[in-house]
């Protein structure tokens, strides 16, 4: 099993999360208790993708960023990453846009919007945790993405019938399939999860 190191604040982001939570709702109260674990861990297993396939820098694009996981844990950990979060929730883009401010994150740009209404931009990497089923995130994301792109989802470790579900819709588009990145949580649990990696191969 891979390890990564996390080099955030993740006391800062707790302070600034749990304000917002208590007006919003954005996790469960019960979730309160697994922050870490469950919402900040796993937003920035990313990096085990990152840092395998040695990306230096990308315009990176999060679709229903919810209460900002995985879009903020990003934002603080790769301040040279520039990332637009997407949500058609205004209150949680606005809260999203609060937990940033305060922060003093220069990298997020927050979108209300339905992802199909995005138009003229184009990202090296899409990512998107907890939306929909992966051929649905194929459709979303494919028309966003930039030559040589990588589609990455976060996925449990009942992810094979989601892509077999998904290959004439992955077919379709040429997208090659990468192998899965399997990782943990740091929990007494098992919590076993997948990063799907999908890269686009033509233009």
């Amino acid at each position: 099993m891979t390890n990564f190191v996390i080099n955030s604040d993740y006391n800062k982001f707790k302070e600034v999360f749990l304000l917002e939570n208590s007006k919003l709702n954005l996790i469960s109260k019960n979730d309160e208790k697994f922050l870490y674990e469950k919402h900040f861990f796993d937003s920035l297993s990313l990096k085990l993708f990152i840092e395998k396939y040695d990306i230096k820098s990308a315009t990176i694009l999060d679709i229903g960023t919810g209460g900002g996981f995985p879009s903020i844990p990003l934002a603080m950990e790769y301040p040279n990453f520039k990332i637009d979060a997407v949500d058609s929730i205004q209150k949680k883009i606005n809260a999203v846009l609060r937990m940033a401010d305060n922060l003093g994150l220069k990298n997020l740009t927050l979108i209300n919007s339905r992802v199909e209404s995005i138009k003229d931009k184009k990202y090296d990497l899409i990512v998107s945790r907890a939306v929909a089923k992966i051929d649905k995130m194929v459709e979303y994301s494919y028309p966003l993405l930039d030559k040589k792109g990588y589609i990455v989802l976060y996925k449990s470790l009942i992810v094979n019938e989601e892509l077999d579900n998904a290959k004439y819709i992955i077919r379709k588009y040429h997208l090659k399939i990468h192998p899965l990145i399997e990782y943990k949580l740091p929990l007494e649990e098992n919590y076993t999860r997948n990063l799907v990696i999908l890269e686009k191969q033509n233009g």
